[in-house]
């Protein structure tokens, strides 16, 4: 009797396809095996059922809306709200279901740590239940031994060599091996074989404990030690990174790196251990493994600068830092000299200040620390940069001068600062010094001296004489006195960079004005995208010191590169920890030039290369001694020129010209500005072979007016045109293999063949060229004056006729200058 009997097999019903499958067994056994494939199921749409899309496309069109198509839109537009409230509470519903998933993994945690615990627990009752009665044991053997009856002593070795037909209850009995777990191993041979779910599921038929590992745990047993003693799970703080590495987490957590793949794998995230994952994936893995999660980000490394508010019985009187700024050869160099007794303005090229100048004078027992901004017009950001840094602007302005333009930019600084002002009203000593126009001027802009009934103290003085000087230096220890100025020498240091320069012998050097805190020789720090160790310091009498507390200026050598003057010093703990901020502040600065230039739409950049179509440009590099010339120098380059013609700053850089720069401006045919530098003998050899000029120059308005001139030359010529005579056509002829020829009569000025004519027709311009002949009769002229006939034709056009008029003029180039 089959086992179907009548009955039909069991399939999936009539959708689907049937086959068969061959089987091969061992031992060369077969079988044949009946395989159906069920049909996927076609949705066809309703006859009628036909969307709006596709009456468009066959070309239907809706003349109008009616009442039932607005109510139809009003339903559907209903629906879609209704849709989006579903929607919105079935994410809410998710976000709870996840929550409650999240709660009962660390409820399922917490109940198998107390388990374990447990387990632990019952594990060492039980060792030591085994001590106890090991000793009971020991004890027992010790005491005289009891004699026991021969006829039992002698069935024992019979018992032992009884056949396999002996009785069921006997203790010698070949017992069945066992594992670890305490279930009967088979013989089956695909017993010990792992299959994916088994391993993913982490239950039976996981990896199977070695040989060394099972002689251990017995080895455990027989001291007494217990096998299933497991150690009590830590739960750690995991600082979880925006983005993290597989196994740098599996690190972090002190878990093996296998079972956090496993997880992830479990979670639906088939990944390697180099794989990286986000911060939300990652949680969910750190709250499963039991640990505490702790966000962090990348901008979290500048949290290591000490940011400690100083309390008032730290804080202690400091020097104040004095600005001086004015207009150019205003005297404010000079004023300095007269302060300091020294010659610093015999030191600055054309005798204008192209550097800020850091120098500490000491009046009496009282520190001043001046800083001396160059007032040329290019050096805007130098000024500023002094005005934020200071704490007294001391103004100057030359009496037979009065109010010029930088005068105005520094009073502006100094009001943005919000600092207070001091006017020197210098060169007292010249003929047609007048200090009261100056002071009438001032206030033009709101400054008020006391003079005129203000809050700004006013000083004539004479750099030249010396005259006022005292009152000047009195002006300004009362303004500090009233400033009270306090700082924290016992701190780490904070200061801002003044100058930034690249020198050949020392490297990198910058001139640091400390604000805060004492800046000692060994401390490492970080300065804008640069970081170092203080290998020297350096005061303004070139004397090397060991430290340099507040209001201090002072230049730092041991940087690894050259910083942008205005950037702030800060003194940290570790060099690692230096060079982390500083990597994480020039992947920032990278990223923002990156997004800055991303920003720019496709449209806009069609639009900007439409706009430079027709516009030249001059290349050229720039090199020069210090971090704030080189900026004052692009600053000023960025002005000089207009919608024709403009200069265009390839590369800027601080320290000698090299062979790189050569190579460069080779490629760009650009020639090669150095300012207050020289180039190296390679990069003159380099220059001398490829043919690339190399300017050196020292004072920057010789730069700017050469590079004004060389741009100019750029421009287009401009045509000027001086009208020379008119002629008026009385008669046309036609003249074989010429054309119409024009009878005209010159009424006006002169007509010349070489000139060139416009053909008016009722006053409109109809015709511009030149003529191909001017014939007075029969002979080729080459001018006709006012008066005469003439006969005329133009190059390339017939269509003249009787009654038009001839503009004739002539062009003149004029070559064109930037202002």
């Amino acid at each position: 009797m089959s086992d179907q009997d009548g009955k039909k097999p069991l399939g999936l019903g009539g959708g689907s396809r049937s086959g068969t499958v061959k089987q091969s067994f061992a031992r060369g056994r077969t079988n044949n095996v009946v395989v159906e494939t069920k049909r996927k199921r076609v949705q066809v749409p309703k006859p009628g059922a036909q969307s709006a899309a596709a009456v468009n496309a066959q070309g239907g069109r809706q003349t109008s809306t009616t009442d039932a198509e607005m109510d139809r839109r009003l339903r559907a537009l209903q629906a879609a709200k209704a849709r989006e409230a579903e929607d919105a509470e079935r994410r809410a519903a998710e976000e709870r279901a996840r929550e409650e998933e999240r709660s009962r993994r660390r409820a399922e945690i917490e109940a198998k740590e107390r388990e374990e615990r447990e387990r632990a627990e019952l594990a060492r009752q039980r060792a030591e239940e085994d001590e106890r009665r090991q000793r009971e044991a020991v004890e027992a053997k010790s005491r005289p031994a009891e004699p026991t009856p021969a006829p039992a002593a002698a069935a024992e070795p019979r018992q032992r060599n009884l056949g396999p037909d002996a009785r069921p209850g006997r203790t010698d009995a070949p017992r069945k091996r066992e594992d670890d777990s305490g279930k009967p191993r088979g013989n089956d041979r695909r017993a010990g074989k792992l299959t994916v779910n088994q391993a993913l599921a982490g239950g039976e038929g996981g990896r199977q404990r070695s040989l060394a590992s099972m002689r251990r745990k017995q080895e455990r047993q027989r001291r007494g030690g217990g096998g299933n003693v497991q150690q009590e799970k830590v739960a750690r703080t995991v600082q979880l990174p925006d983005t993290i590495v597989v196994s740098e987490l599996a690190n972090r957590m002190t878990e093996r790196v296998a079972a956090v793949v496993k997880a992830l794998m479990q979670n639906g995230m088939m990944v390697t251990q180099n794989q990286v994952i986000d911060a939300d994936t990652a949680e969910l893995i750190i709250e499963e493994f039991g640990h505490r999660v702790q966000r962090v980000s990348e901008a979290d490394v500048e949290q290591v600068i000490d940011q400690v508010e100083d309390t008032p019985e730290n804080l202690q009187p400091r020097a104040p830092v004095i600005t001086i700024m004015g207009h150019v050869d205003h005297g404010k160099t000079s004023l300095l000299d007269a302060i300091r007794k020294t010659k610093v303005v015999s030191g600055e090229a054309g005798g204008i200040t192209q550097h800020i100048g850091a120098y500490q004078v000491k009046v009496g027992d009282t520190k001043l620390s001046f800083l001396d901004t160059p007032g040329h017009a290019a050096f805007t950001s130098m000024r500023a940069r002094g005005a934020q840094v200071t704490d007294i602007v001391v103004l100057v302005v030359a009496a037979d001068d009065a109010v010029m333009p930088q005068t105005v930019e520094a009073i502006n600084h100094a009001k943005a600062a919000g600092v207070p002002m001091i006017v020197a009203i210098n060169k007292m000593d010249r003929q047609g010094a007048d200090a009261n126009r100056v002071r009438a001027e001032l206030l033009q802009h709101e400054v008020v001296v006391e003079e005129m009934s203000g809050d700004v103290q006013d000083v004539e003085v004479s750099a030249q004489t010396g005259k006022g000087l005292d009152s000047l230096l009195e002006a300004i220890a009362l303004q500090a006195e009233i400033l009270e100025l306090k700082a924290n020498p016992n701190r780490a240091a904070q200061g801002a960079v003044i100058e930034a320069q690249l020198d050949v012998g020392r490297g990198p050097v910058a001139t640091v004005l400390v604000q805060n805190g004492t800046l000692r020789r060994g401390d490492i720090f970080v300065v804008g995208e640069q970081w170092g160790k203080v290998r020297a310091l350096v005061n303004d009498q070139g004397e090397r010191v060991n430290e340099a507390g507040p209001s201090v200026p002072v230049e730092v050598l041991g940087l690894n590169g050259t910083p942008a003057a205005g950037d702030v010093l800060n003194v940290v703990e570790t060099e690692a920890q230096a060079r982390e901020i500083a990597e994480y502040r020039e992947h920032a600065a990278k990223d923002k030039r990156a997004a800055a230039g991303a920003a720019t739409t496709l449209d806009q950049l069609m639009a900007k290369a439409k706009e430079d179509r027709g516009v030249s440009e001059l290349p050229i590099l720039v090199k020069a001694d210090v971090q704030g010339s080189a900026e004052a120098i692009m600053q000023a380059m960025e002005k000089v020129g207009n919608d024709e013609v403009r200069v265009r700053v390839l590369h800027s850089g601080v320290g000698a010209i090299t062979e790189s720069d050569i190579t460069l401006a080779e490629a760009s045919k650009a020639p090669v500005i150095g300012f207050n530098v020289r180039a190296n003998a390679p990069a003159r050899a380099a220059a001398n072979q490829k043919g690339v000029e190399i300017r050196y120059y020292s004072v920057i308005y010789d730069l700017v007016d050469d590079v004004k001139q060389a741009a100019s030359g750029l421009l287009s010529a401009e045509i000027k045109e001086h009208f020379i005579g008119y002629a008026e056509i009385r008669e046309v002829f036609r003249v074989t293999g010429v054309g119409n020829v024009a009878g005209c009569l010159v009424t006006e000025g002169v007509a010349r063949r070489s000139a060139g004519v416009r053909l008016l027709r009722d006053n409109v311009v109809v015709h511009e060229g030149t003529l191909k002949t001017l014939k007075r009769f029969k002979d080729e002229v080459r001018e006709v004056q006012s008066g005469q006939e003439c006969g005329m034709a133009f190059e390339n056009y017939d269509d003249v006729r009787q009654g038009d008029v001839i503009e004739i003029f002539e062009r003149e180039e004029v070559e064109r200058t930037l202002a």
